[in-house]
């Protein structure tokens, strides 16, 4: 049975997708059997691992409006044993055409129950909003990991993610957890880093993953590349990074 996890967060320029697209490749490389789904409009996941967007014909938004299965919509990428699911910029009127639908917040779920026992993971990518599309992805996901950048905003907006969470485990998905807090962006140099990992880690104690992002260029390189940072720099801090993530998350999954 193929764990869901959502990578979410409201806010923008985190290191969601970065996080989705890593976390990926590391868990592929580890021999899980992945699949990625991007959530998001702007299609960011789905280039960043080499995929022409403006190619792609039927994807996320196929299966949200349950014209396609997943199964049809999958594309084989770069990562080894990572298959994604894509997006293109129409996602955006998925949010307008799903308002009147009955049940419109479990279209995603209901859409993953045919492949969810074929993958150890499903990782989705979801856009910077708490609109349908990420209402989606949570109601779908057993768990969340919320990245937050080291930088002064960083608990901003945190609490209204948290109580959005609550409220949808109250009423669409109780059995949703939160996998984790992923510091992210952090430079060890600057003394406001290294405040808000202790801000956090006080706050949120076992809810942080020991696992903590460093700010690094060959992060930032890789998506022009269309390559996930193992791809592209197997030796870089980042890497290292999202290899240890993926080996928390496993380790935790596994009890």
């Amino acid at each position: 049975m193929g764990k869901i996890i959502a990578i979410a967060n409201q806010k923008g320029g985190v290191g969601k997708t970065t996080t989705s697209v890593n976390l990926a490749a590391s868990l592929g490389v580890l021999e899980k059997k992945v699949l990625l789904i991007d959530a998001d409009p702007q299609a960011n996941a789905t280039s960043g691992l080499g995929i022409d967007v403006e190619s792609v014909e039927i994807g996320t938004y196929q299966i949200l409006e349950h014209s396609h299965t997943p199964k049809e919509t999958v594309i084989k990428c770069s990562a080894p044993n990572v298959d994604v699911i894509p997006a293109h910029i129409d996602l955006v009127a998925i949010e307008i055409e799903l308002v009147d639908k009955e049940n419109r917040e479990y279209m995603l779920k209901k859409a993953l129950e045919s492949v969810k026992d074929e993958y150890d993971f499903i990782i989705i990518d979801c856009a910077p909003s708490l609109g349908l599309l990420t209402l989606n992805a949570l109601t779908a996901a057993d768990s969340v990991v919320i990245p937050i950048q080291c930088e002064y905003f960083a608990l901003e907006g945190l609490g209204k993610l948290l109580n959005t969470i609550k409220s949808i485990q109250k009423i669409h998905n109780p059995d949703l957890d939160i996998e984790g807090l992923l510091l992210t962006m952090y430079d060890s140099r600057l003394r406001l880093s290294n405040q808000v990992v202790e801000e956090v880690q006080k706050h949120f104690n076992d809810m942080v993953f020991d696992t903590v992002i460093q700010r690094n260029v060959k992060l930032s390189e890789a998506p022009s590349f269309g390559e996930s940072i193992i791809n592209y720099d197997a030796t870089s801090k980042g890497a290292v990074n999202y290899i240890n993530l993926a080996q928390e998350i496993i380790k935790k999954n596994s009890k």
